[in-house]
């Protein structure tokens, strides 16, 4: 934890603002960033415990600004299991934004739809998850002050995710609801996994967010999770898949995604 309060430490020196929310941008949402009026910026190469992302499309740094006019942290870029680093590393930001003193957490991701009505360019908010990564960032000793066994009965915050739905219906976005499935990676899934994980209620697969989920509510934070669904999953795409349709998907809809977020960040400035 002492990795922690370094790291705290060295974002409060960044900028006088004080923000209660933070966006955790995934794959295809980084045009945001043009949206942000940006106070200060760091890369997670300079902050203590951030681990620096290596896939396509993560910038790597940490960002304190306004967006619709509503201080917020942005960490544009995150790390993945699938990237070799333990789940410790992958949920350390999340642990210092809650220390930091951040409130509320806006998790984005990019996404394989599993559900047929759903199209390449549509957004999703998460209503659910299911853990299929084979591990769990809780697992290990317990820390102090934290709570052992988290309850995940609303993993998702009704309250944000309906925030989240009104700035959709403002900035004139559709907004699918689903259940996000995560696993491991770093392959894609098989046609026959897809079949199974829609018999399992899952809307939309990813490679993310599950773990970050998972820590932001042990440490008491509400959280809100948007999914961009960059492509159809195996087995109903009809060609093979690759992490450039992810870019280019990402790429086609980048005004769409920042209108809708710009938009979440003036709707939860004025609930505030």
């Amino acid at each position: 934890m002492r990795r922690v309060k370094t790291a705290v430490a060295k974002i409060k020196k960044l900028s006088s603002l004080r923000p209660t929310l933070a966006l955790v941008l995934g794959s295809g949402f980084n045009h945001v960033l043009s949206e942000l009026e940006v106070d200060a910026e760091i890369p997670y190469a300079k902050l203590p415990g951030f681990p620096k992302p290596s896939v396509a499309g993560h910038d790597g740094k940490l960002l304190i600004g306004k967006l619709g006019g509503t201080p917020v942290i942005v960490l544009s870029g995150r790390a993945h299991f699938y990237e070799g680093h333990p789940m410790e590393r992958v949920t350390f930001a999340v642990r210092a934004l809650a220390a930091y003193g951040i409130t509320d957490l806006l998790l984005t991701n990019a996404a394989g739809g599993i559900n047929r009505k759903f199209r390449a360019g549509d957004f999703m908010v998460l209503t659910d998850h299911i853990n299929f990564m084979g591990t769990n960032p809780l697992r290990g000793p317990a820390l102090p002050g934290l709570p052992r066994f988290v309850d995940l009965t609303q993993a998702y915050d009704v309250t944000l995710s309906a925030l989240l739905a009104s700035a959709a219906r403002t900035a004139k976005v559709k907004l699918q609801r689903g259940v996000y499935l995560a696993v491991s990676g770093p392959s894609y899934e098989t046609p026959a996994e897809i079949r199974a994980f829609g018999k399992l209620s899952a809307d939309a697969v990813g490679m993310s967010t599950v773990p970050e989920a998972i820590v932001a509510r042990q440490c008491g934070l509400r959280v809100a999770a948007m999914s961009c669904i960059t492509n159809l999953a195996a087995g109903i795409s009809k060609h093979p898949l690759s992490h450039q349709e992810v870019l280019e998907t990402g790429e086609r809809v980048k005004l769409v995604g920042a209108r809708l977020l710009k938009e979440f960040g003036k709707l939860y400035g004025k609930e505030k």
